[in-house]
């Protein structure tokens, strides 16, 4: 079986990282997620997230150990003035067993727009096995979704971050500039569609650092408009 595999890759020299202390922290389980893998948690996870952006000085979002399913979640930063959000994970974010949740959503977890936002650990689990054999039959499916996006964004830290089966592109740069991603691991079966590991494009500054891909489609690809200073 063919994997497409890349370790320890670099592009675009560049190093950002975020020296934010934690300030507030808001643990997601103290606002109602349930770590069982079966309950809905995205409202949970939104939450803190809007409070954090409210917060006057920095703020830590806390994913304790345990499952968590999340739903599509939209992370905006147009009322976002928080420029040091940690979002801190010891467990591991779901997506829905049934792809047509997210259908054609395009993302699963998105930010948009933000600056300063930091990833430390954790995993994302697309849950992409349903997708990819609804594609080889082949019958009316959906795209599917990107695991993680950041669209619009500037000074972002993924840190240590696993991603696991997503439905499509594991994690995407769109437009953004000076993203540091360092210890991320990715996995997906060989014969899996359309699951990049990381894609970049219209965005300038990124560095890809201590980085394992084990997955389907290319490891790392370079979309229109990526550039250095």
């Amino acid at each position: 079986m063919f994997f497409s595999l890349c370790y320890s890759f670099m592009i675009i020299m560049n190093y950002y990282s975020s020296s934010a202390t934690a300030g507030a922290v808001y643990n997601v389980v103290n606002l109602g997620a349930k770590p069982d893998g079966i309950s809905d948690s995205t409202r949970s996870l939104l939450s803190p997230w809007a409070a954090a952006c409210g917060s006057v000085g920095a703020a830590t979002i806390y994913v304790p150990k345990g499952r968590y399913l999340l739903n599509h979640a939209v992370f905006g930063g147009n009322y976002c003035k928080n420029t040091h959000i940690t979002i801190r994970i010891e467990g591991t974010l779901v997506a829905p067993s049934d792809y047509r949740v997210l259908g054609n959503a395009g993302n699963w977890l998105s930010f948009e727009g933000v600056n300063g936002v930091s990833i430390y650990g954790g995993t994302l689990d697309g849950k992409g096995t349903a997708l990819w054999a609804c594609k080889a039959a082949p019958r009316n499916c959906p795209d599917g979704a990107t695991s993680l996006s950041f669209t619009n964004s500037k000074n972002i830290v993924i840190n240590g971050l696993t991603s696991l089966n997503s439905q499509m592109f594991h994690i995407v740069i769109n437009g953004c500039r000076n993203v540091n991603m360092r210890g991320v691991k990715i996995t997906a079966p060989g014969d899996s569609p359309n699951t990049d590991g990381i894609h970049v494009q219209l965005s300038t500054a990124v560095m890809i650092m201590s980085t394992g891909i084990k997955t389907g489609d290319d490891c790392i690809s370079i979309g229109p408009g990526t550039r250095t200073l």
